[in-house]
């Protein structure tokens, strides 16, 4: 009887398992498939670039004689667009953490009455339109002379991202655990050195989700771009690529291949930083 038992409880148990197998099997190819459409889009840009036609309508299903010249002509066309992106990301990034790092240790390690008033305002000036923002600092910037200028892009497109990295970094500092704090009070250090030597490196997953959205943001920028600039010696690789459809539509190699250089920014970026991310989203930790 006993082994009779064991026997029946092994195949149920072999059961289960191939059960689950399957499960996760289904899974896989399901999540694969959903894969396979998502960036299907994708690859047929990068097929497109590498046409040495510049027709997408004739394009086979590979680059079965894949051609450079839509990478040439892009470069050529549009490496000075790619290069103000960078600048303009750049800068908005390194404004917009100076501003929202400290903001967010404030809001979360002080304990004042007018905080939960401040955290609304954050939440209404994230919700506001971008064209609401645009048309305002269009007239601003005409009086104040930046219109077509980087510090004018710059500080626009950090305007963007700064409500959403004070949340982000906020949730995270809220998590850090208040005795590391006071022991450096303890030693004697200030607000301002707490912060930055204890603050910052503990916060560093948080820092980065922030910085890196704060990038993203000013590199898909369109708004902005084409509302703040009017002339053609400051525009970023978004607005380039806009224009560009208007000229090249006999030659989509060259459109496909901005479209690829535009998107390896951010696709390196993610990459890298993809672990950061996720930490970084999860919250705080104390160390």
């Amino acid at each position: 009887m006993t082994s009779t038992a064991l026997i029946t409880v092994d195949q149920r148990r072999a059961r289960s398992v191939r059960n689950v197998s399957r499960r996760q099997a289904g899974y896989a190819v399901i999540g694969v498939v959903l894969l396979v459409v998502m960036l299907f889009p994708v690859y047929w840009m990068i097929n497109a670039s590498l046409q040495p036609s510049g027709n997408t309508l004739t394009a086979g299903l590979f680059p079965t004689d894949p051609s450079w010249a839509g990478y040439e002509k892009a470069i050529a066309d549009q490496g000075h667009n790619l290069v103000t992106s960078f600048i303009v990301s750049a800068g908005a990034v390194v404004v917009c953490l100076v501003i929202a790092a400290p903001a967010a240790y404030a809001l979360a390690q002080f304990r004042y009455r007018w905080i939960s008033a401040a955290l609304l305002v954050i939440l209404i000036a994230q919700m506001i339109p971008g064209i609401v923002i645009a048309n305002a600092l269009y007239a601003a910037y005409n009086d104040l002379g930046l219109l077509n200028t980087y510090v004018g892009l710059i500080l626009a497109d950090a305007s963007q991202s700064i409500p959403f990295a004070i949340i982000v970094m906020r949730a995270f500092m809220l998590n850090i655990h208040p005795s590391i704090l006071e022991a450096a009070r303890v030693d004697g250090a200030r607000q301002l050195r707490t912060f930055w030597s204890i603050a910052l490196p503990v916060s560093k997953n948080a820092v980065i989700t922030a910085g890196l959205f704060a990038f993203l943001f000013a590199w898909s920028d369109f708004l902005f771009a084409l509302t703040l600039t009017t002339t053609s010696e400051i525009r970023p690789v978004t607005l380039g690529i806009y224009q560009y459809l208007g000229t090249q539509v006999a030659n989509w190699s060259a459109v496909m291949a901005t479209a690829v250089l535009s998107s390896l920014p951010a696709i390196v970026l993610l990459v890298i930083a993809q672990k950061y991310i996720a930490a970084g989203a999860m919250g705080g930790s104390v160390k």
